[in-house]
């Protein structure tokens, strides 16, 4: 038997004390049934997914990551890290499954806040079953889109899984973005066309055939600069393997400069970034960098946009979320920024759960389960059943453990 198979059992006993009505349901895995594609809904294309037999009568709805704004409409990031298609995974635990492109791609925090709302209001029209607890789980920007649902649609879900959403602070991460362009650009002058809050057309449409190549040579022959980028910029590479994590850390955030900027300004009404006092530090000559270094301002037509792309940290269902704490396009920190948004609401039941890993929503499939059993549990209850190491207070406590010594570790 396979290691995810073995999993996907335990869970489904797991599953027996906590959701399945009727215990002996556990005896045989569900069975996935067809997923339909529904009619669209202001424009999102809509999935649902209803297990042939064992529905234990949960729904997980499901918000996938960014994707750029000239790509096809689509249902994104179904495939889990071990090569599994998430609809058949999760019709294995038992559970129906729906997700949504969003009405639109880019920047769609608000659209699929709204356009997942859509989709489990209408799962039992479509379906014909109507859903006991209903689940929300999304990465990346599903993973803030699952932040923001829990927070503003409490009534609709029974819980959130959020993976390595940007759930601290929108504005920070935009000028963390910024930051390693205009770093970029002053390291390696005249690399890429255009600049940080400008990007010419050439190079959207050259990024995959020309210029990622091209950032990709120039970090190789010029390694000293390389380091400082990293150094100055603060992202994450892993130390281990240097060379090709400060490739993937530089081309993966130049992506998103190149494939989020214009989009994004356009949502936002202009130009969100600024670092008119950003002081640099970590180069070979720091005041050089600072003198040199590109310098734009923020529109405040784009700042007073913002706010609603934020989180407040007012949580009244259960939610855990997850994170690698080496991930290079949404850090870490936004985690310890949540939770002085929780702890100011005097939220304290939210699991953060850090995953002590190099790279963006670089999970096992393990985890991911692992950390929405422990939602269910959280949502529903601690199981009937006896499962040897597996208690909620005790996983609590390893937790805090391992949050402390990975926040500790971003200051070393």
């Amino acid at each position: 038997m396979s290691k995810f198979l073995r999993i996907v059992l335990l869970l489904t006993v797991l599953a027996s004390g906590t959701l399945i009505a009727s215990p002996a349901r556990a005896d045989a895995l569900p069975v996935p049934g067809p997923c339909i594609e529904g009619a669209p809904i202001d424009g999102a294309r809509t999935l649902y997914c209803v297990p042939t037999s064992g529905w234990n009568g949960d729904l997980v709805v499901y918000g996938h990551g960014y994707v750029a704004f000239n790509a096809p409409l689509d249902f994104y990031n179904l495939t889990m890290p071990d090569g599994g298609y998430l609809p058949a995974v999760v019709q294995q635990l038992g559970y129906a499954f729906a997700t949504t492109s969003y009405r639109r791609n880019g920047l769609a925090f608000l659209e699929g806040v709204q356009d997942i709302a859509n989709l489990t209001a209408s799962f039992p029209a479509v379906t014909g079953q109507t859903p006991q607890h209903t689940y929300i789980v999304g990465p990346s920007e599903g993973g803030i889109i699952t932040a923001l649902s829990i927070e503003r649609n409490p009534a609709l879900y029974t819980g959130g899984l959020s993976l390595c959403g940007p759930v601290g602070d929108f504005r920070k991460q935009i000028d963390y973005w910024g930051d390693f362009r205009t770093l970029f650009d002053y390291f390696f002058p005249g690399v890429l066309p255009g600049n940080t809050i400008d990007i010419p057309a050439e190079l959207i449409a050259g990024w995959d055939g020309y210029y990622s190549a091209v950032v990709a040579q120039a970090l190789a022959a010029n390694p000293a600069a390389a380091a400082q980028l990293i150094r100055t910029s603060g992202a994450s590479v892993d130390r281990r393997n240097l060379a090709n994590t400060t490739g993937q850390t530089t081309l993966g955030l130049l992506w998103y400069n190149v494939f989020a900027t214009e989009d994004g300004q356009a949502q936002l009404n202009g130009n969100p970034f600024d670092n008119l006092t950003r002081v640099y530090r970590g180069s070979l000559n720091d005041a050089a960098l600072n003198a040199g270094v590109n310098r734009y301002a923020a529109d405040p037509t784009a700042l007073a946009s913002i706010p609603p792309y934020n989180t407040t940290g007012r949580v009244t269902r259960p939610l855990v979320t997850l994170h690698t704490t080496g991930d290079e396009i949404i850090p870490y920190w936004h985690q310890k920024l949540y939770r002085q948004k929780l702890l100011a609401n005097g939220v304290t039941g939210v699991l953060q759960i850090p995953v002590n890993r190099y790279g963006h929503c670089n999970f096992t499939t393990e985890e991911v389960l692992s950390a929405f059993s422990l939602l269910v549990i959280q949502a529903t209850g601690a199981p009937t059943i006896e499962i040897p190491g597996f208690n909620l207070a005790g996983k609590r406590a390893e937790l805090d453990l391992a949050r402390q010594e990975a926040d500790l570790s971003e200051l070393r």
